[in-house]
């Protein structure tokens, strides 16, 4: 099993997207542009980039001189509104599926990992809020 990249591909994508497009006088960014900055295949960012505007942080313009663009300022994107428009899953999972409930730990261990994990979770996107896209492009091109 290994970790998703999702996160990291997106805020690689958000933070490129808010350092290039006040460069541009229609401030649109293509897909093509964006994979050769995270350096993986435009169809991957093109699927990020679908999730980021169903969250409403990035916009797509279609016909001519299509593509994306920011939906906000990189200062009011914070680091939980990209990790909740990617990673949709929870933080650490339970089992697939449910334990023996004849054993006193398959019974009760759930509930319990249930809440360690949700207090996991509410800390890291509790501090995933503290940080900006703004702020990550700062500290990038320092």
């Amino acid at each position: 099993m290994s970790a998703s990249s999702r996160m990291t591909v997106a805020t690689h994508v958000l933070t490129w997207m808010a350092m290039v497009c006040p460069r541009r006088s229609d401030g649109i960014v293509t897909s093509d542009q964006i994979a050769v900055s995270v350096n993986t295949n435009p169809v991957v960012i093109r699927r990020i980039l679908g999730s980021l505007r169903d969250a409403g942080l990035v916009v797509s313009q279609r016909g001519q001189g299509a593509g994306w663009r920011l939906a906000r300022t990189p200062d009011l994107i914070t680091l939980r509104d990209v990790y909740r428009a990617v990673e949709p899953e929870p933080f650490i999972a339970l089992h697939a599926a449910p334990p023996n409930q004849e054993c006193p730990v398959g019974r009760g261990i759930p509930p319990v990992l249930q809440e360690a994990y949700r207090r996991a979770q509410d800390s890291m996107t509790a501090e995933l809020a503290t940080v900006t896209v703004a702020d990550v492009l700062k500290k990038t091109i320092a």
